[in-house]
């Protein structure tokens, strides 16, 4: 089938196989491989990119679903070499580990953080819900997305709080 799909504000078109999931296409077509394949079943959100300003699970969206649709990636934030500042909110407060989910868990947090300047430590965590981490516990990952959403504002993130919380 025909597809037509802006991947990180570039127009890209061309003929795919229908079943060809979205994570697939970004990183075998695109050389796209911020998104990770982790279940390729929706459940963990490593794949997760924004779609149309929503974040999607890519490994649960057919492309041929996205023809027309403009699609955000991990390698769209940076830029000239500077970090989104959800990136610098995970660096500075220790958002990851392994890294594996860390893509899914930032195009997640700059999917909120579009949507609420201003989210509650409860907000952030119910969006970040449908995103496993197996290795930080989280704390730090809403830290950072803290740290984030302040820096966006124009404000001084909080000083980091290492110990003080469990």
């Amino acid at each position: 089938m025909e597809v037509s799909i802006t991947v990180n504000g570039t127009a890209h078109s061309g003929d795919v196989e229908p079943r060809t999931l979205l994570v697939h296409y970004l990183r075998e077509e695109l050389g796209l491989t911020g998104s990770h394949v982790g279940c390729e079943s929706g459940y963990c959100g490593a794949c997760t990119v924004i779609v149309d300003g929503k974040p999607v699970k890519s490994c649960s969206m057919l492309t041929v679903q996205a023809d027309g649709a403009d699609v955000r990636t991990i390698e769209s934030l940076a830029s000239n070499g500077d970090l989104h500042p959800v990136q610098e909110g995970f660096w500075e407060r220790h958002g990851l580990q392994c890294g594996y989910c860390t893509p899914g868990m930032i195009m997640s947090s700059v999917a909120l953080l579009e949507a609420n300047d201003s989210p509650t430590e409860g907000e952030i965590r119910h969006e970040l819900e449908g995103n496993l981490c197996r290795c930080t516990g989280y704390h730090n990952i809403v830290k950072s997305v803290e740290y984030a959403a302040a820096t966006m504002r124009g404000e001084e993130p909080e000083p980091a709080d290492w110990g003080t919380e469990v």
